[in-house]
This record gives C-alpha cells, structure tokens and sequence, in this order.
C-alpha cells in the first residue's frame, strides 16, 4: 500500500460527501413525495442539505487554498 497525499485523502472524501448529499437528497425527495410529507418537512430536508452543501463548499475551498500554498 502506498502512501497519499493528505490533501488528496481529504478531496476524496469530500468527493464522496457530495455524491453522498446529492444521492440523500434525491432519495429524500422521492420519500417525501411517496409519503405525501408537507411541504415544511420537505423544506427542512432541503435545507439541511443545501448546508450540507454549503460546508463541502467551504471544505473544497480550503483545500484548494492549501494546495495553492504548497505550491509557493
């Protein structure tokens, strides 16, 4: 086993965190329509992923800030 790059084991999971928000997201749509849920509770399912979003965003942010200081 070789090792990695930090930088790189943090870009994977965050890869992973943003399929895995997109893919929550979609199934939580779909359960919420099935279900016939309100509209409230589909907001706050809405909402709690656009944060999740959000924080990834940020996250990919500072990784790349990191990498572009690694390169000085």
């Amino acid at each position: 086993m070789t090792k990695t790059d930090p930088t790189v084991r943090q870009g994977r999971i965050l890869a992973l965190v943003v399929a895995g928000l997109g893919i929550f997201w979609i199934a939580i749509t779909a359960l919420g329509g099935a279900l016939d849920w309100s509209q409230r509770t589909r907001a706050l399912f809405d909402l709690a992923v656009l944060a999740g979003f959000g924080w990834a965003l940020w996250m990919i942010y500072q990784l790349w800030r990191s990498r572009q200081k690694d390169k000085d």
